[in-house]
């Protein structure tokens, strides 16, 4: 069953970059996925702006381009954030998307403020493992952009990763410390609205700041193409999220990096 708990910061050690809001955190003990389950209380009419859907286990948790998002029950963030986007509009989803993950960048910098890198499109990576995720699905009504569910998935306390995704790291394995996936949700969550709100008035803003934390930039890179590889330098990713390369322009999906290039 679902549980309400009012998403405020704790008191104690004031800190600049956390603010006080009032949105709901729902804590569900299972579910298939977050996103599934934000999706379903947005046409029910039971979402709105800023509501966190955070699950203790998922036994079906979404990853770009129809992976799965593996992970132990209890010990990791899995979590969607429910956003009303405008007035955004649909051509700026890439940069919605970027302003997010340069927000969890803020709140894992804070932990350990080296080699926190986006791999492009929606990768959280530490050094060469891959640390987080994200997975941004929206309601389209026509032309207007009415909702965004941002899952993010967030490795915190496991230790042991199965073996197809061999550079999994957690923040554990990075720190030493233990995280509590409800205190995580209430840090990130300003962090990720106070990226979209810089996107709203900035957007370039967004953009420098992803091609500044992008992972690999300027290194010769192994990509497959087709079931081909082929190397080439990465320059920089464009506001359509476009991957720039020496050798052209790639769309998210038609190429992909080769682990350990």
């Amino acid at each position: 069953m679902p549980k309400n708990t009012n998403l405020l910061p704790d008191h104690g050690k004031e800190n600049p970059a956390r603010t006080t809001f009032d949105n709901q955190l729902i804590e569900l003990e299972s579910v298939d996925s977050t996103n599934n389950y934000a999706m379903g209380r947005i046409h029910e009419g039971l979402a709105s702006d800023g509501m966190v859907y955070l699950a203790q286990h998922q036994w079906a948790g979404k990853g770009q381009r129809g992976k799965t998002w593996i992970s132990e029950p209890g010990q990791n963030l899995m979590m969607s954030l429910v956003i009303k986007p405008s007035p955004l509009n649909l051509t700026q989803q890439f940069l919605f998307s970027a302003a997010v993950a340069l927000g969890i960048l803020d709140l894992v910098n804070g932990f350990q403020n080296k080699n926190w890198k986006i791999k492009w499109p929606n990768d959280i990576y530490w050094g060469d493992r891959k640390a987080g995720g994200l997975l941004i699905e929206s309601v389209v009504t026509g032309q207007n952009w009415d909702w965004a569910v941002v899952g993010i998935g967030l490795n915190l306390n496991q230790s042991f990763f199965p073996g197809e995704i061999p550079n999994a790291i957690s923040l554990n394995q990075i720190t030493g410390a233990r995280y509590d996936p409800v205190a995580i949700a209430r840090e990130l969550v300003p962090r990720i609205r106070e990226r979209i709100s810089i996107l709203h008035k900035t957007p370039d803003q967004i953009l420098h700041g992803l091609n500044e934390s992008l992972y690999k930039k300027d290194q010769v890179i192994t990509f497959k193409k087709n079931n081909m590889l082929f190397v080439s330098v990465l320059k920089a990713v464009d506001s359509n999220g476009l991957l720039i390369t020496e050798d052209g322009k790639f769309r998210s999906g038609e190429v992909e990096f080769v682990v350990g290039s």
